[in-house]
């Protein structure tokens, strides 16, 4: 069963962060131009070691799995919607299919909790249990099934990286899952439901009313100990976060950037986070969520997300085009010229970081 003492994650390499910023420094432009872009390549030469990286082997990692809290009537989308849009994400369909098509970057979507039927030949089954239960009228699972659902995703992302991927995304699937992750949100930082809670794939406002009720008395009923992570994933959380955090640290254990997507990944990141902090560091956020949690756990975790494009579709999405960013940095890393090279004199220039 997984065991988080057996995990070990290095701290960043120093060393190549610090060549890094030298080349960066050196590059034929202002110093500090690029912003973001160059903070970007830096932490990504911390967490391989590599200066000027290659991460055209890509991946998304997908999740899936139902969430007993639907019974309590919060989302007027049926629970039948996780198993097809699971079978869209494979058949090529829904929107992170589309986005790693575009940029060549691998898709595997891993059941580990759908309570429906589902069959596909690209489908990796790992079903741990039907769904969980309604976290409003008790725990969703054991904790064994969120150490299984953890040791899952840790298996599948390392299985991915045994495979060649130098940079892994991670995604989910599955209804109600932005009322989970809102339990867990409150449970690991002490956030108010008002805050944490939003209205997901779209629901009305009796349902949004309902919704923070559940999750409020979610975790009334089970009184999740903010001090035990996995047993706050157990009693609040669902089988596609557990099985993320497990993802996430296996990039870790791994020295592999991990890509996060957005209102649910960055809540698994944060839960992992708490088991083990060093991650942290090998972490990428790559969109700011249109959900209101978003920013009270990318605050937690201290991450800069670098897109803002009021996202909230969830499945990885935010994952590709994260992809294309970095695409772009080692491109700046690899391809542009020193002051040397473009007959330019650096000592007049001003380091715009200050």
């Amino acid at each position: 069963m997984f065991d988080i003492e057996k995990m070990k994650i290095k701290p960043l390499c120093m060393q190549a962060m610090d060549a890094a910023r030298e080349h960066l420094d050196d590059l034929v432009k202002p110093i500090g131009a690029l912003g973001g872009m160059e903070e970007l390549a830096v932490r990504l030469a911390g967490i391989t070691g590599v200066v000027k990286g290659d991460y055209s082997q890509r991946a998304v990692l997908v999740f899936a799995a139902d969430n007993g809290i639907w019974d309590e009537g919060i989302s007027p989308v049926p629970q039948e919607v996780t198993a097809a849009q699971t079978l869209n994400i494979l058949n090529g369909l829904a929107g992170v299919s589309v986005l790693c098509r575009w940029a060549n970057a691998g898709l595997r979507v891993v059941d580990v909790g759908i309570k429906a039927p589902i069959a596909h030949p690209f489908l990796i089954a790992r079903k741990v249990c039907k769904g969980t239960a309604s976290i409003a009228q008790g725990p969703a699972m054991t904790r064994q099934q969120a150490l299984e659902a953890m040791q899952t995703g840790f298996e599948q992302a390392q299985e991915l990286i045994r495979g060649g991927v130098r940079l892994l995304g991670i995604g989910e699937m599955g209804i109600c899952n932005t009322a989970t992750s809102a339990a867990v949100l409150c449970a690991l930082t002490g956030a108010q439901v008002l805050q944490a809670v939003g209205k997901g794939a779209g629901v009305d406002e009796a349902a949004f009313q309902k919704k923070r009720a559940c999750v409020a008395r979610a975790l009334e009923v089970n009184k999740p100990d903010p001090q035990d992570p996995i047993g706050v994933l157990a009693k609040v959380g669902g089988l596609d976060i557990a099985a993320m955090a497990g993802a996430y640290i296996a990039c870790g254990v791994n020295g592999v950037p991990a890509v996060v997507d957005g209102y649910i990944s960055i809540v698994a990141a944060l839960a992992a986070c708490r088991l083990l902090p060093k991650l942290r560091d090998y972490l990428i956020a790559s969109h700011r969520s249109f959900e209101p949690g978003y920013a009270l756990a990318v605050e937690a975790l201290g991450l800069r997300p670098m897109i803002h494009l009021d996202m909230r579709l969830g499945e990885g999405s935010g994952c590709p085009l994260a992809f294309a960013v970095i695409d772009a940095a080692m491109a700046v890393m690899r391809d542009m010229g020193t002051f040397s090279q473009g007959n330019i004199d650096a000592g007049s220039l001003v380091d715009i970081r200050e």
